[in-house]
């Protein structure tokens, strides 16, 4: 019998044999994690070594290590801040390639739009280790994007673009991106199943599977190009009521002469040529007489074309896939410049992703929004005083400027006492 280790279960008993293996394969399962990418900006100036800013454009906007205006911690919250409102931003980070092929890929990160942004990216892109950082710009081929995207009412929404035979195939599904002020925990799953998920503050925003939801590869279906539709299949579901009869009344000119016109004196029939009565629009005019719609009594519905097996159709098992893997980076335009990138992950573990996600900003996320509550209160507090301040001073400089008018009035016309 082997004798127990340090920190092992003493005693024989079932229970805690049990309970020590369940522990241990706990442990093991997390050791066994693959963590290819973590950045939390816990080392100050030390990011800097790590992250490369492009120097594609001349132009280009500059990253500041903040927590911002409000956090839940001044230390962890800290990440890379936007500085500069409309502007291009390019910077990336480097490391060891790999592939995921077999394996599940994960991409997590925080977005905080402090700003209330009203334009601009908070996505990441994923590129392989051959990206040229120096030259990052939005003509760089990536794998993936992925992320929010603000602008205006329209454009609220998360991106999930990837890469397949470098053509770029879009997400069909609309996933609507956070919008508030708040620290945002961001993550997509990319499994050896070819399945997907979208989690927005570790709660699932959208699944499905990759081939049905990204135009990847032809279609498996097709309709029977040798099957034609019936010519007696009737598949319209209103028809004209042949009983609707035009009114008589009914047809009258769009427009009509203006008989209440002169012409001018000075018409120069050589340069004019022959005068007219204007043309107005016609206030009897109805419009095009249309019999009303009734339910067609032979409506067959729509007629279902039959399918076959589409010839250029052939399944792809690696759609999934990518090779080389190596680098990460945010390429974004802004308007309005504020948005804190941290808590950056790349696994191969959806569990360890899932408590990185409550370890980071689970534990600072609801500090952060009681301390903007409490600025805001302050806030408000002190706009209170600045207003009852201006307010004692108008009153005041309008009762002092009452009474030099009063003793204006005495100098002029002195009261004597008797008149007094």
């Amino acid at each position: 019998m082997m004798a127990a280790g340090p920190g092992a279960p003493r005693g024989g008993g079932p229970v805690s044999v049990v309970l020590w293996l369940g522990i241990l394969g706990a442990v093991l399962g997390t050791a066994q994690a693959a963590v290819y990418f973590r950045e939390q900006f816990l080392d100050g100036g030390g990011w800097r070594k790590r992250w490369v800013s492009s120097e594609s454009r001349p132009d280009l906007g500059t990253f500041q290590l903040s927590a911002g205006k409000f956090y839940g911690d001044p230390v962890r919250d800290r990440g890379l801040q936007t500085s500069e409102n409309s502007k291009f931003y390019a910077i990336s980070s480097r490391f060891k390639p790999f592939s995921n092929k077999g394996k599940t890929l994960v991409i997590q990160y925080t977005v905080k739009h402090e700003q209330k942004i009203d334009c601009g990216g908070g996505y990441v892109k994923i590129f392989s280790s051959d990206l040229d950082q120096k030259n990052l710009s939005g003509a760089s081929p990536y794998y993936i994007m992925f992320g929010p995207d603000i602008c205006g009412s329209e454009t609220k929404k998360v991106h999930v673009i990837l890469n397949y035979k470098n053509k770029l195939h879009p997400i069909k599904k609309p996933i609507r991106c956070k919008v508030d002020g708040y620290t945002h925990l961001y993550t997509l799953i990319i499994r050896p199943d070819q399945t997907y998920e979208v989690k927005i503050d570790n709660e699932v925003a959208a699944l499905g599977n990759l081939e049905d939801d990204l135009d990847f590869l032809p279609p498996r279906k097709i309709n029977d190009p040798a099957v034609k539709k019936p010519s007696d299949w009737d598949d319209r579901a209103h028809i004209d009521d042949p009983n609707d009869i035009k009114p008589e009344d009914w047809d009258e000119p769009e427009y009509i002469m203006d008989t209440s016109d002169e012409k001018p004196e000075d018409w120069d029939h050589a340069v004019h040529g022959e005068w007219s009565y204007p043309m107005v629009k016609n206030p009897l005019y109805k419009g095009v007489w249309k019999p009303r719609q009734i339910d067609n009594p032979n409506y067959r519905g729509v007629w279902p074309h039959p399918q076959i097996d589409n010839p250029h159709y052939s399944p792809d098992y690696n759609i999934y896939s990518y090779e080389n893997i190596g680098a990460i980076g945010l390429d974004i335009w802004q308007v309005r410049a504020g948005t804190i990138f941290d808590n950056f992950l790349i696994t191969d573990d959806e569990d360890y992703a899932e408590d990185f996600g409550d370890e980071t900003w689970g534990e600072t996320k609801d500090p952060e929004k009681e301390m903007n509550i409490r600025q805001a209160e302050e806030e408000q507090q002190r706009e209170r005083v600045a207003e009852e301040e201006y307010f004692e001073q108008w009153l005041k400089k309008k009762q002092g400027g009452k009474r030099e008018s009063q003793k204006d009035r005495t100098k002029k016309s002195p009261i004597g006492k008797e008149e007094l």
